[in-house]
């Protein structure tokens, strides 16, 4: 049976009818592959020396036991954001004499060939033979290491697919993970106690008693079996109906009547933003990632280098920015040429945009005010950068939607989502991004801190008070464009 699946799944790719587009971004990540499994393979057969070089004084298999847990928390989120499940057209299978057991097994088997399960082993196995070679411990000891490895490797993989299920539903439903999260850094920082230290002597255990390794196996299965249960509980052809039956609720927005001209969209993207699923994950991704600048603003190392601090600022208080703004108008392509044979002025279309994200650079720059306890550099930068994004970044990506072309479904879960993402998406992030790190970096290092800030600060005012020319230029370019732009959100296919 597995047999046929496969082959119905070579056959789907084949005649697909964006068989030519699969094929070239398959040719692409294959290459992205085959570079991540060479870095990987070299880093491994180098961890051991580096590490000793590093700490002279420690073993570096129990350096590697102690931050284990460490990358596997980084993989997990690397997999939440890059890795999904791999599933087939089931759908015509449910009213076929098909057993739905033997369906979920291979849709969960066939994901521990996955890529992100063989890559670990680049890494760990060759260090796990450096390490036997060098220190002399039993070949069983190290086999049992290894399998241990693999078994929490497993593990992860099919805590992703629960996870990832569970946050599509519901994305509120991460807030007890980042909360548990953070009370084990905070646990760890301030030594109170080491869930590292104590994971790292789990592993020793495993030296010392290889038969403890079937541990994680037996781990891996269990979650094995509880995907295998979730996917058997939701495998019907109407369990995407279910939980739709609940009492509607609407949101009118009166108050944003005051707005004047703007108001009446100002209120359709907020009523678009309130009752669908991809831009309302938008609001709770822009208040997990105002805890970024923890990972600078703790480092002695970054505050020496306020380049990066300006990424940070820039990058921080614009996330919804970019994460909305990119695909302006893409958000409104179920009906843009309806909107477009209206007598709707355009200018007043982008400046409710505008105005929407700019009202999102303002409340995250307030919300990450309490970031002075690091520093008033700090909140200068931020501010400054909060002033760039409005005058410069906002027209920046509104006249980058002039070249959009491709639609979005609002309901689609924004994880491992790409639809609605062109080559105008990649491009913008290169004006946004690297051209105010260049122009405060350069004026940093050959003038001094307080020329870079004001030029930046300087460059957002120029852009807010010039705003209406530089509008009247975005408008052209829509113009120019909106049939292109007509004919692109009208196609359905990804």
């Amino acid at each position: 049976m597995f047999k046929h699946f496969i082959s119905l799944q070579w056959k789907a790719f084949f005649r697909s009818a964006s068989f030519g587009k699969s094929l070239g971004l398959k040719i692409f990540m294959a290459f992205i592959a085959i570079y991540f499994a060479l870095v990987f393979l070299i880093l491994g057969i180098g961890l051991y020396p580096l590490l000793k070089e590093a700490f002279p004084e420690e073993e570096p298999l129990q350096i590697v036991n102690r931050f284990l847990l460490v990358y596997l928390a980084l993989e997990l989120m690397m997999r939440s954001a890059l890795q999904s499940l791999p599933v087939m057209t089931v759908k015509p299978l449910l009213a076929l004499p098909v057993s739905k057991g033997k369906v979920v097994n291979y849709v969960l088997l066939r994901s521990l060939f996955s890529f992100f399960n063989f890559l670990p082993l680049l890494l760990f196995v060759p260090f796990a033979v450096f390490t036997w070679h060098k220190t002399g411990l039993p070949v069983l000891s190290i086999i049992g290491w290894i399998v241990a490895v693999i078994g929490l490797i497993l593990s992860i993989n099919y805590i992703n697919f629960l996870l990832k299920k569970k946050f599509a539903d519901d994305i509120k439903a991460i807030l007890p993970y980042m909360v548990i999260a953070l009370i084990f850094y905070g646990l760890e920082r301030f030594e109170i106690f080491s869930i590292t230290e104590f994971f790292g002597a789990g592993l020793n255990y495993v030296l010392e008693m290889p038969f403890l390794a079937l541990l994680p196996l037996l781990l891996a299965f269990a979650l094995f079996k509880w995907n295998q249960a979730m996917l058997k509980s939701r495998f019907y052809l109407d369990e995407s109906l279910k939980g739709k039956v609940t009492e509607a609720k609407s949101q009118d927005f009166e108050w944003l009547r005051r707005f004047g001209g703007i108001a009446p969209f100002l209120q359709l993207d907020l009523k678009l933003i309130w009752r669908n699923k991809r831009p309302k994950t938008l609001i709770f991704l822009s208040l997990f990632f105002m805890a970024y600048g923890f990972i600078f603003y703790t480092n002695d190392t970054y505050q020496e280098m306020p380049a990066v601090l300006v990424f940070v600022g820039i990058f921080m208080t614009g996330i919804f920015m970019i994460n909305f703004g990119q695909f302006i108008p893409a958000w409104d392509s179920s009906y843009y040429s309806m909107m477009m044979a209206q007598n709707i002025p355009l200018k007043q279309y982008l400046n409710s945009k505008a105005a929407l994200v700019t009202f999102s650079i303002v409340i995250i720059t307030i919300l990450t005010t309490p970031y002075v306890y690091f520093g008033y550099d700090i909140l200068l930068i931020n501010i400054v950068c909060a002033l760039y994004n409005i005058g410069i970044n906002v027209p920046v990506l509104l006249f980058s939607g002039s070249f959009n072309r491709k639609r979005i479904d609002l309901e689609k879960s924004p994880f491992m989502n790409y639809q609605g993402t062109g080559a105008a998406q990649w491009l913008v992030g290169l004006p946004l991004l690297i051209i105010p790190i260049l122009i405060f970096w350069l004026l940093n290092k050959f003038f001094s801190f307080e020329v870079a800030v004001t030029t930046l600060a300087a460059l957002g005012f120029l852009g807010i008070i010039f705003r209406n020319q530089i509008f009247n230029a975005i408008v052209q370019s829509y113009k120019k464009n909106k049939y292109a732009m007509i004919n692109g959100f009208k196609q359905t296919g990804e």
